[in-house]
């Protein structure tokens, strides 16, 4: 997530200038193209216009459809963030008796395995993601060893070792993390830690953390319908094919700066209408560990650090710093 108040116009154009650039050249084969063969040939503006407007409409809604992918994303991981502090709360004030301590502290450092695994299991790689801008320090396949390494690191400080392993052969960890949570507050109501309706209100937080984890991974496994991305790419191409066409009438033939400012209009015409769908498309999947990503690393941290200040912890990670103007 770019966390800085706007993005700046050459970094804008430096992500998406490939368009322009082809844009200017296809412009330039299509005026000396025609000049060449002493052909004159346009298509009138009326025809593309009306291209264009439907290319936009349709841009427009893959964008807002994209964009409410993304906002429900980051509700979701506003609601892991409630729920996460609710259950910290309510395991520093119903655990009580021998040992409190310690058993919160297992709780908390438990939970908290739960959202490294899931925030890294989020950021795995599919096939329609976008794994070429990947931010450093996120990897992208779950069979490599940068994987593994990192999220062993990440998770040794927090649960056992037997427990570790116990999870690494399991398809979602993240699952089985939260299971074993669950039974582990079994056996605290049965050794009389709380009573049974804190046992409850405790297995409702669960549910409502299993849920939002699903929520999660149904915008992660299932794509934005290809039928549509891929419709809107095909439609601006189509578009974008046309525009020099209709410029080549807009200029006196024999006017030399005519023959500069042409090709100039048909590449800023084309390149703006490519921006829109490479915003659309850079937007359809906010965990994929790119620029524009939900920054599920530092809502993780923030949650970390809140917890573990509930239970006085010794050591309180600092906040997961901006890189160049971006959140992880």
């Amino acid at each position: 997530m770019y966390a800085k108040r706007n993005y700046g116009f050459v970094q804008t154009f430096m992500w998406s200038k490939k368009p322009f650039i082809l844009g200017v050249v296809y412009a330039i084969l299509v005026q000396f193209g025609l000049k060449l063969i002493n052909f004159s040939f346009y298509i009138p503006w009326q025809p593309i216009s009306v291209i264009g407007i439907a290319v936009a409409f349709y841009l427009g809604f893959k964008n807002n459809s994209s964009y409410d992918r993304t906002w429900e994303a980051r509700k979701i991981w506003g609601g892991i963030v409630n729920n996460s502090r609710t259950f910290g709360a309510a395991v520093v004030s119903f655990v009580q008796g021998e040992g409190a301590k310690d058993v919160q502290r297992e709780l908390i450092y438990r939970h908290i395995a739960w959202l490294i695994t899931l925030r890294h299991q989020l950021r795995l790689s599919r096939p329609w993601e976008h794994t070429e801008l990947r931010l450093p320090g996120v990897v992208s396949e779950s069979n490599c060893a940068d994987y593994k390494d990192l999220l062993d690191r990440d998770l040794a400080r927090y649960i056992e070792k037997s427990e570790l392993e116990g999870i690494k052969s399991k398809s979602n960890s993240a699952v089985h993390i939260m299971a074993n949570q669950s039974r582990r507050l079994q056996e605290l109501r049965d050794l009389d830690y709380y009573e049974d309706f804190r046992h409850i209100e405790f297995h409702s937080l669960l549910a409502n953390l299993y849920s939002e984890q699903g929520r999660a991974e149904r915008i992660k496994n299932f794509p934005f319908p290809r039928q549509y991305a891929s419709t809107a790419l095909w439609l601006t191409i189509v578009f974008a094919a046309f525009v020099p066409f209709g410029m080549t009438t807009m200029f006196d033939h024999d006017d030399v700066l005519g023959y500069f400012i042409m090709p100039f209009l048909s590449g800023l015409v084309i390149w703006i209408f490519f921006l829109m769908e490479k915003i659309g498309d850079y937007s359809e999947n906010p965990f994929e560990g790119s620029y524009n990503d939900v920054p599920i690393t530092s809502i993780t941290r923030g949650i970390e650090i809140d917890l573990l200040e509930m239970i006085d912890d010794e050591n309180v990670p600092s906040t997961t710093p901006t890189e160049q103007g971006f959140l992880l």
